[in-house]
């Protein structure tokens, strides 16, 4: 059956099962990967799948159960499996089905472009990638990895309160990932782009940056153990923020698992840090108008100036603490269970470009490429200790390359150690992102 008869009838089913509110969730997703290797497709994947996510209340209890097909004995199974999730729930939180709001905000995050791409343009982009790659240095003599890929998503909320709300997206992305050799050493340099405009692929700029990436670890060395102020650059600040943005979750919060449960209000960071999470910022490739519970969204300031303004919430976190939504509902995929996430999370660009930061710095180490962050990094005491590599900074500039080098320190305490933040920001293929950040310490271990 269509779409709108199958919801009709499963809210229909519903409310006579006894359910007191419930809500559909309807997915759509197309995706398109090639590989190449050698002039050559090394793999090359095209999918398309469409489900439906079913939540409703009964019993002020709330049941989920899932769905890809859409006739009469899936809006049976659908009402009964969530009936019978529901009455195994033992949380005693209210829970709630969202009426949803007067309005919601624009977000530009659909480009018809991406999807005009035919697979034949979108193989030979990913051919010059490899071909560009290997034009640049000699030395660079093999693509380890070279891909690029195309997401297009539509989703529809809609429930028994009056919410019916839908947005669509699409992104195109490459990554690169090349080998350089001299003598018996071996580097790997990578790089990567994620857009919603194809006319602004640089494929020139991604290989150039996998290529001098690669080739600057060349002859590579550790350096004596020790304490030193650093630079981490923009990726590797990106990767240790989002390791550990769930510290900014009232929900985790609330569970114990981060130390900012009720501090806010107390200056946690450094003066010049701001972190904020915007979902409206396009560039995010989770931006949406609104959130996995249909709140519409906003930028929201998490951290101002060093204070912690407030945790992410959603509707179920902000009732247990007697504050508003900062519609922060996370639904990651329509047969996933709603919980709490950023969408647009950053540290707010400061004024200093990259070698302002490495003057100010004079005498450290620059971070590039960290190693390790599922196992090396503890999410709830903050603490990481994780292989590394860069490059030290000497005079105020980049020095030697550096490898077989680990960079351990704490989360919670490097935020009050930021000296400054740099002023670019680039988000790639994460919903979290940093611009280039100054340390005033951690501790690195080398020779």
């Amino acid at each position: 059956m269509d779409v709108e008869t199958f919801i009709r009838q499963l809210f229909d089913r519903a409310a006579s099962e006894g359910f007191e509110a419930c809500e559909a969730d309807l997915r759509m997703e197309e995706s398109f990967t090639v590989g190449v290797r050698e002039g050559e497709i090394s793999d090359y994947s095209v999918s398309s799948s469409q489900g439906l996510g079913f939540r409703g209340l009964v019993n002020g209890k709330m049941g989920y159960a899932s769905t890809q097909v859409f006739d009469d004995e899936a809006v049976s199974l659908l009402v009964t499996g969530a009936k019978e999730n529901a009455s195994l729930i033992e949380n005693a939180d209210t829970q709630f089905i969202y009426q949803g709001d007067e309005a919601y905000p624009q977000v530009d995050i659909y480009n018809s472009a991406v999807d005009a791409l035919t697979s034949s343009e979108k193989i030979e982009l990913a051919k010059s990638l490899e071909k560009a790659c290997l034009s640049i240095d000699p030395r660079v003599t093999r693509c380890q990895q070279v891909q690029l890929m195309t997401e297009s998503s539509s989703r529809r909320l809609v429930n028994t309160r009056g919410l019916d709300v839908a947005y669509r997206g699409n992104t195109i992305g490459v990554y690169a990932s090349v080998l350089a050799h001299e003598g018996a050493d071996v580097t790997r340099g990578s790089s990567f782009a994620l857009l919603r405009d194809p006319a602004q692929l640089d494929i020139e700029h991604v290989a150039r940056e996998a290529v001098e990436e690669a080739i600057h670890y060349l002859q590579a060395s550790q350096v004596s153990s020790g304490e030193y102020p650093v630079v981490l650059r923009y990726d590797v600040a990106s990767a240790l923020l989002n390791t550990f943005s769930e510290i900014f979750s009232a929900d985790a919060a609330q569970k114990g698992m981060s130390l900012y449960k009720g501090r806010e209000g107390e200056a946690i960071a450094a003066p010049c840090v701001s972190i904020v999470d915007d979902p409206l910022n396009p560039e995010s490739p989770d931006a949406a108008p609104f959130d996995g519970e249909g709140v519409a969204t906003r930028r929201t300031d998490l951290v101002k100036d060093g204070v912690l303004k407030t945790l992410m919430h959603n509707l179920r976190t902000a009732g247990k603490q007697g504050v508003c939504t900062t519609a922060n509902a996370s639904k990651r995929s329509y047969d996933s269970p709603v919980g709490v996430g950023a969408r647009g999370m950053y540290v707010v660009p400061g004024a200093e470009s990259l070698d302002q930061l490495l003057k100010r710095c004079g005498q450290g180490v620059f971070i590039t490429d960290v190693q390790g962050l599922h196992s090396g990094a503890n999410q709830i005491s903050g603490d990481f200790s994780l292989g590394a590599k860069g490059f030290t900074i000497e005079n105020g500039a980049i020095g030697r390359p550096l490898s077989q080098i680990t960079v351990a320190g704490n989360f919670y305490q490097l935020l009050r150690s930021v000296k400054a933040v740099g002023n670019e920001l680039k988000f790639g293929f994460s919903r979290v992102a940093s611009p280039d950040l100054l340390i005033d310490s951690l501790s690195i271990a080398g020779k």
